[in-house]
């Protein structure tokens, strides 16, 4: 799916469009969506009544995950998350999927706590910006997540598991279920797949544990209860900015004189832009990827042409699309900004009951076996 093409999918997605042709494509979708829910709620049903098989870890998981496609601020709230429980003196390992990387289905070791193994084209971005952000953080890929767990248990002996992107992951058994949604907008318009964002039906939601509402405008009195679990509001602001070669972060302020062309391959690159707005920086230009893109040599003489057709002088993304820039000629490099981001829970007491609930029923039985 082209850039331009995957945009108008994803506004039709949230809710938007009502021209003659948006409509008729609506039509054409919901039955595909109406077949592709049945198939979703059939297979949680098979997990449920124990027909297809649920494998446990002799550690405690906990699974962060979406019920739509993309753009929740998954990462950060992973990482807010393994943080946590690292003060604790715990041993965390984050077990991925390693989507987009050379490795995508191969079980390998990305971080052992101490030394970050590989790199982001072969692990993919996500997994790679945790073991290069978070201190101390164990990560492992691999498609089938038990057996990532099992090599993690073998070679590093973590005390914790953080199942990301766990929440259709039901061949692994979870102690705790987070789901993440987006406040703006957090089914989409309603429907799953082709029609719509949510990869299940909405009342799968319910089988949540605890919801975080992303994204959330600071002071919002009025977050809706779904199905009587607890919740949380969280918010993603740009805090900094990091050069990509390298050298110490300065704050926002010191750009607002540069001509800035922004640009990202995130899910959703508009809430980035926007992010930047609210700091003061107007750029002069920005340029949406697609999600995961892999940044060779076609965006990168994108990103040379945009600048000079806009007279920037700098350039300016996202911290997760850094990871995949260090091959960028020098030349445009020492242009390159990368935006960091802090994640703030404004009520965080439920979440960290129930993490050292679930911390406390199983640790003791299984942390020294």
């Amino acid at each position: 799916m082209n850039t331009t093409l995957h945009t108008h999918w994803r506004g039709l997605a949230k809710g938007g469009g009502n021209g003659t042709l948006d409509q008729l494509l609506m039509a054409i979708l919901i039955p595909f969506a109406s077949l592709y829910s049945l198939v979703q709620v059939l297979r949680s049903q098979l997990y449920r009544n124990g027909i297809l098989q649920t494998r446990k870890l002799p550690r405690p998981v906990i699974s962060i995950g979406n019920i739509t496609v993309g753009g929740t601020g998954k990462t950060p709230v992973t990482a807010f998350i393994a943080r946590r429980l690292m003060a604790q003196g715990l041993r965390v390992a984050v077990l991925s999927r390693g989507y987009g990387g050379t490795l995508e289905g191969q079980n390998a070791i990305v971080s052992d706590g101490q030394h970050t193994l590989l790199e982001a084209r072969q692990c993919g971005d996500e997994p790679f910006l945790l073991a290069s952000t978070v201190t101390g953080l164990i990560v492992v890929i691999g498609a089938d997540r038990y057996a990532a767990g099992i090599l993690a248990l073998e070679k590093l002996s973590p005390d914790v598991f953080l199942l990301d992107d766990g929440f259709q992951h039901m061949r692994l058994h979870r102690d705790l279920d987070i789901l993440l949604l987006d406040h703006s907008r957090p089914f989409g318009n309603g429907w799953t797949l082709p029609a719509g964002l949510l990869r299940e039906p909405r009342r799968a939601a319910e089988r949540a544990d605890i919801h975080i509402h992303t994204r959330c405008p600071e002071g919002e009195p009025e977050v809706p209860v779904i199905g009587g679990k607890p919740l949380c509001r969280a918010r993603h602001t740009l805090r900094d900015t990091l050069p990509l070669e390298g050298s110490n972060p300065f704050p926002f302020g010191v750009l607002r004189d540069r001509r800035a062309l922004a640009f990202a391959g995130i899910a959703e690159p508009e809430s980035f832009f926007e992010g930047l707005r609210s700091q003061g920086l107007i750029p002069v230009s920005t340029i949406a990827f697609p999600d995961h893109v892999s940044y060779n040599d076609s965006q990168i003489a994108e990103l040379a042409g945009a600048m000079k057709a806009s007279g920037a002088d700098t350039l300016i993304t996202t911290e997760k699309d850094g990871v995949k820039l260090k091959q960028m000629p020098k030349e445009l490099a020492g242009k390159t900004l990368l935006a960091r981001l802090d994640l703030t829970i404004d009520d965080p007491a439920p979440l960290e009951a129930l993490l050292f609930k679930v911390l406390g029923e199983r640790r003791d039985k299984c942390r020294w076996e």
